[in-house]
């Protein structure tokens, strides 16, 4: 039998206010969790734009290098970039301290760079990718110590300079 303003729903009785109280929470649980998914899709795009920025390569010259040579001054064996300080003796008799940007230590470790490798004092010739805007830095991309051993951190294991 049949009330006005009952019904039946899965065998039980509800009055039409349970119903509609029932569904409202059902929509607005789902626009809520639309919400949520969508500022989760926001945030992820946001986020992996500013990794992919900051693991970029734009900052160097793409296709010039530079080979220097110099006394290194520092080598900051540091996450999440290491930064090996050189001084360059330059023609005019001045110097200009130079930065070379390399992977961090976990990486260079896995290359056969250590820290003790570069030493303050130490004779090396370094090969780079400038920077685009001028100053003086560049990412390091081979190293040769007095002694001609080569200090590629892309490659496992110290070589021997050709």
């Amino acid at each position: 039998m049949r009330r006005a303003g009952i019904y039946t729903y899965r065998g039980m009785y509800a009055c039409r206010a349970t119903f509609e109280h029932t569904w409202q929470q059902r929509n607005t649980m789902k626009r809520q969790s639309d919400v949520v998914l969508l500022l989760s899709a926001a945030a992820g795009t946001l986020l992996g734009t500013a990794a992919g920025a900051h693991h970029s390569g734009e900052m160097f010259e793409p296709e010039k290098t530079i080979t220097l040579t110099g006394t290194v001054q520092e080598f900051r064996y540091i996450n999440p970039h290491s930064w090996l300080i050189v001084d360059i003796d330059n023609d005019d008799g001045t110097t200009t301290t130079w930065g070379f940007e390399a992977e961090g230590p976990q990486d260079l470790i896995h290359g056969g760079v250590r820290k003790s490798d570069l030493p303050p004092g130490a004779k090396i010739t370094v090969t780079g990718r400038p920077m685009r805007d001028g100053r003086p830095a560049a990412i390091w991309s081979v190293i040769v110590k007095e002694d001609g051993t080569l200090l590629n951190w892309r490659t496992p294991g110290p070589d021997t300079a050709p």
